[in-house]
């Protein structure tokens, strides 16, 4: 087993441009991401896979910098950077998390990397089911795979949203693979905190605010005990 977390990293979103060099604390939000994510148990390696636009020079500096392996590859067919990346790589199975999710949870991470490692299925996630089971919120987004499944999805993609979208493949055709989903005991799917908007972006800034610890992070947990305590802040990017 070569568990790798595989990163999709570009600055060119459009509905929050370069988002992930937005600040928080002093810090981009990237730079926050990869401090949770490198607090995985059970990841192996962590790799950056990015485009070859110029505009993404700012990535690999940020790989080079942090000491990250990085791939470079086609912007819009994000399946082929994704597979390209995991083939070098050797990784199987294959964790993908994405950096608009500067809360990601490294232990919520770990239990679907253990749920996937200790059963036979192709593909788990933890924010869709397709079981009707309770789901983590928006930001927490853990998926992994197989490499074979990886490569399955790769040679049978065709359509340009499948391509774009590397899980998709996998959901559109649960005929051809054996899926399954992690999630809480609660559904927790209203709570948006990945970053799209603006005003997620301010939301996640205020939950930072109060609960930020320098050379520390918090976890869901605390978050939804903060929640509790100020409902009024979920109002923010309730929209």
């Amino acid at each position: 087993m070569n568990v790798v977390a595989i990163v999709q990293v570009r600055t060119g979103s459009t509905r929050l441009p370069a988002k992930i060099l937005e600040d928080i604390m002093g810090k981009t939000m990237l730079w926050h991401f990869f401090e949770r994510i490198k607090k995985s148990k059970l990841i192996n390696k962590i790799v950056i896979a990015t485009t070859t636009k110029e505009r993404d020079n700012v990535v690999v500096e940020f790989a080079k910098e942090n000491s990250f392996e990085f791939y470079r590859g086609s912007e819009d067919d994000v399946l082929d950077r994704f597979y390209q990346t995991a083939r070098i790589h050797k990784a199987d199975p294959v964790v993908r998390v994405t950096p608009d999710c500067p809360l990601i949870d490294p232990q919520i991470v770990d239990e679907v990397i253990k749920q996937f490692l200790e059963s036979n299925y192709d593909y788990i996630c933890n924010t869709y089911s397709m079981e009707g089971k309770p789901v983590y919120p928006p930001g927490f987004d853990v998926e992994i795979f197989s490499y074979g499944a990886l490569e399955k999805a790769w040679r049978g993609a065709k359509d340009l949203l499948e391509r774009e979208h590397v899980t998709l493949y996998f959901r559109r055709h649960p005929e051809l693979f054996k899926i399954g989903s992690v999630g809480p005991k609660e559904d927790l799917s209203h709570i948006k905190l990945d970053v799209d908007y603006a005003r997620d972006l301010k939301f996640v800034r205020e939950i930072y605010k109060r609960l930020h610890k320098e050379g520390e992070i918090f976890y869901l947990e605390d978050i939804l005990n903060l929640l509790k305590k100020y409902p009024a802040l979920m109002d923010i990017n309730k929209k």
